[in-house]
């Protein structure tokens, strides 16, 4: 059992210069092919835009001056969707079971709720993440939909991505 995140762990905003520290595990993650549907074999500075680009906020979990897992966040859609947020999480494989997903996942949810978002939707949760599907319905995410063969995983084929859902005004009530 890999021991628990330490006390003095801190979710920070992340800048373009923690992305040495990032990027090893993005690549690996999305190179697993498991739950990511970005493209292999970006480089570097592909990856940096994906991650940085499109507006919201970008975090790091670090401890003791290691960058642990990352997340990003921000509105789903532009306009009229601008209401309901999204967001993405990575963390380092050392890293698992550890808590950072979690630690990374709550701080999500209330930095949406402080940005005065009625919800966060998850576009594309893999359904065989079943560590992932499992902590967003411990947080109170439910499926609304899967669509089925939507996903091609390296190891499972093609398997379905649960859209998943938090109603932020409903879990405040």
């Amino acid at each position: 059992m890999r021991p628990r995140l330490r006390p003095g762990a801190v979710i920070r905003p992340a800048t373009t210069d923690d992305w040495p520290r990032i990027h090893p595990f993005f690549a690996a993650i999305v190179e697993d092919g498991e739950t990511y549907a970005y493209p292999e074999g970006l480089s570097s500075e592909a990856a940096r835009d994906l991650w940085f680009g499109g507006g919201g906020a970008v975090v790091v979990l670090e401890e003791d001056g290691e960058v642990l897992g990352s997340a990003r966040m921000g509105a789903n859609r532009p306009g009229r969707g601008d209401h309901v947020g999204t967001a993405s999480f990575m963390v380092a494989e050392a890293a698992r079971g550890r808590g950072v997903g979690r630690r990374l996942a709550e701080h999500v949810v209330q930095w949406h709720r402080e940005q005065g978002f009625r919800g966060i939707q998850f576009n594309a949760v893999v359904e065989t993440n079943t560590a992932a599907v499992r902590l967003w319905q411990d947080l109170g995410f439910r499926v609304v939909g899967t669509v089925p063969g939507a996903f091609r995983s390296r190891r499972h084929g093609f398997v379905g991505l649960h859209v998943m859902y938090l109603d932020l005004e409903e879990e405040e009530a």
